[in-house]
């Protein structure tokens, strides 16, 4: 099957330069490439593989040749180009919100639930980055095991909100030490030596959007029970890279900590830092810049039958954004479900 022709959607944004990156050192196979933005961002030089690429401005005749669109835009971006990449014949990797709960639409982790990729009518979603580290963990435990309940609280890195969140924890930061006054314009409450239980808007049933996703996600992923109960907390953290999650988890089937470690520690994607008694566990300087999920305090849960507890934290902008964006792209030339309609 011939090379593909791909672009990157938001290729000047934090995550889009992620995936830039990400797509050279996976070693995606093309025939040709395509660096898109908003017109504000339009015409910036951009160097890629020893070549110097012109940014260009994302407009429908730019996509008359894209097989594969990785779109980190927002979610109006993608909305607004969806109908035009798929019409010409292309498909999207959309790593937005917009698609993500929609019925006809795959929502897919790389090494997790691939076989949903065949299921494409030119859309892939990417999930929400809270939820992409969690999929990693809980498929193989619920494939040997059974998920019957679960609970997860999030500790989420200021990136996750983007550059400008990024430089708020910096400057609040550098205000607080100063004793000077700092306006809050990215958070509802100071950041720098906070804890700030929202993230995104709150729902009629109290809980957020973001955890919503997690709850959601979760369950069309793993292809569980609608009726499955999974319960969130998500806070935002003075951390500038990296997701942490405390999860507990009832299994229909028995199950010990150590049986757990060994099933995570043979599972694609995760590495186990799990010694407590050496204060090896993993921390979000563990995983910032590089791939696995890593996972620790791995113990038997005190209120569930059959119940594990444990800990894991993974850079919330590659695996939770750019990587799995490229690792979809990647399963998708291997499958041969690209320009079928070329």
């Amino acid at each position: 099957m011939r090379k593909p022709n791909i672009a990157i959607l938001g290729a000047t944004g934090v995550v889009g330069r992620e995936i830039t990156k990400i797509t050279d050192e996976l070693g995606i196979e093309y025939n040709s490439i395509k660096f898109l933005s908003s017109s504000k961002s339009a015409g910036k030089k951009l160097e890629f593989q020893g070549k110097e690429y012109t940014v260009l401005e994302a407009k429908p005749e730019v996509f008359d040749d894209v097989d594969i669109v990785m779109a980190s835009a927002g979610a109006s971006t993608s909305k607004l180009f969806v109908e035009e990449i798929i019409k010409r014949g292309g498909l999207i990797i959309d790593n937005s919100s917009a698609f993500r709960m929609d019925k006809d639409v795959p929502l897919v982790i790389a090494g997790v639930n691939d076989e949903d990729l065949r299921k494409h009518k030119g859309i892939i979603a990417n999930p929400n980055c809270s939820t992409s580290q969690l999929m990693l963990v809980l498929e193989p435990l619920n494939k040997k095991y059974g998920i019957k309940r679960l609970i997860v609280s999030t500790y989420q890195a200021v990136s996750g909100a983007g550059l400008a969140a990024i430089n708020e924890l910096r400057d609040d930061t550098v205000a607080n030490l100063k004793g000077e006054n700092f306006e809050n314009k990215c958070f509802k409450k100071p950041i720098s030596f906070n804890c700030i239980p929202q993230i995104d808007v709150f729902t009629e049933n109290g809980y957020t959007k973001e955890e919503m996703k997690v709850v959601n996600e979760t369950k069309k992923i793993l292809h569980l029970d609608e009726n499955t109960p999974i319960s969130c907390t998500a806070v935002r953290v003075p951390v500038f890279n990296g997701h942490s999650e405390a999860v507990d988890i009832e299994f229909e089937k028995k199950v010990t900590p150590d049986e757990v470690r060994e099933v995570l520690r043979n599972s694609y994607g995760l590495t186990i830092i799990d010694n407590p008694d050496n204060f090896e566990y993993p921390t979000t300087r563990d995983a910032s810049g590089v791939d696995p999920v890593f996972v620790g305090r791995i113990r038997k849960n005190l209120a569930f039958d059959n119940g594990i507890s444990l800990w894991c934290v993974a850079d919330n902008i590659r695996i939770g954004a750019a990587l799995n964006t490229v690792r979809i792209c990647k399963k998708v030339i291997e499958m041969g479900l690209y320009g079928q309609t070329r």
